[in-house]
């Protein structure tokens, strides 16, 4: 089997940093995909937040290049290769997958993460690693970030016809999961290819962010957590969506 994937980005609106926060890469070649998203809290310090991500998604593509081509990609291992050559001030979440035969194999540390519909359900859900409300595990140098040695792993049977959708932070607090499937799955019945997709839910998804009123998962947590909050969440938002198809039967 094979991952057909395809992505889409919306950096929020930020004069002094144009590049957003978020990154994220597509390595066709190794059948890997993977999202970071930049801490924010770092710009009151003056940081760049995205740099950290960017470094971390550029140095996981060096990982990959790297990795034995008879066992496949190892998702924590390229993490943290990754995280050991990354130098940049900042800290960053991240969520690696890679396809290897039937199976996902996935590193995630953080709020970003993925979903897996089947069927037009979801049928898999990462769940969030966070230290406190909106207070997520995060990589990096400084004292107070994480290792990934606490990277959550997974291993997740899959088989043609599945659908992932991965993403940051900005997708997950401005969608619930029905949301998604609703728009993935009228994406696969009007044969829209999964680039297509990701800017479907990206929009979607900045929609949500911008509305004071609407229900929102975000807005559930900080109720959950003591805290008053309306609406969406503004941010970054990065979309993976990756088909799995058979090596001989295009998922089109």
């Amino acid at each position: 089997m094979r991952m057909i994937a395809g992505a889409f980005y919306i950096p929020k609106k930020n004069k002094l940093n144009t590049l957003g926060d978020d990154a994220h890469f597509i390595c066709e070649e190794k059948q890997t995909i993977g999202v970071a998203d930049g801490v924010g809290g770092w710009a009151k310090k003056g940081v760049d937040a995205g740099e950290y991500a960017r470094e971390l998604m550029t140095n996981a593509i060096i990982a990959i290049g790297n990795e034995p081509d008879d066992h496949g990609v190892d998702p924590k291992r390229v993490l943290t290769e990754a995280y050991y050559n990354t130098d940049a001030i900042g800290s960053s979440t991240a969520c690696i997958i890679t396809l290897n035969g039937h199976c996902l194999h996935i590193a995630n540390v953080g709020d970003s993460g993925f979903l897996l519909l089947r069927e037009g359900a979801d049928i898999y859900r990462s769940p969030v690693q966070q230290h406190s409300f909106n207070c997520p595990y995060q990589l990096g140098k400084s004292n107070i970030s994480d290792h990934p040695n606490l990277a959550q792993v997974f291993k997740v049977a899959v088989r043609p016809g599945d659908v992932i959708v991965v993403g940051t932070d900005g997708l997950f607090d401005n969608m619930f999961d029905h949301q998604i499937e609703d728009v993935v799955k009228m994406g696969i019945q009007e044969g829209i290819e999964p680039q297509k997709i990701a800017w479907a839910l990206a929009e979607h998804a900045f929609h949500y962010s911008m509305e004071e009123e609407a229900p929102t998962p975000f807005a559930e947590a900080a109720k959950e957590a003591g805290m008053k909050h309306c609406g969406g969440k503004v941010d970054d938002i990065t979309v993976i969506v990756a088909y799995i198809d058979s090596c001989y039967n295009s998922y089109l």
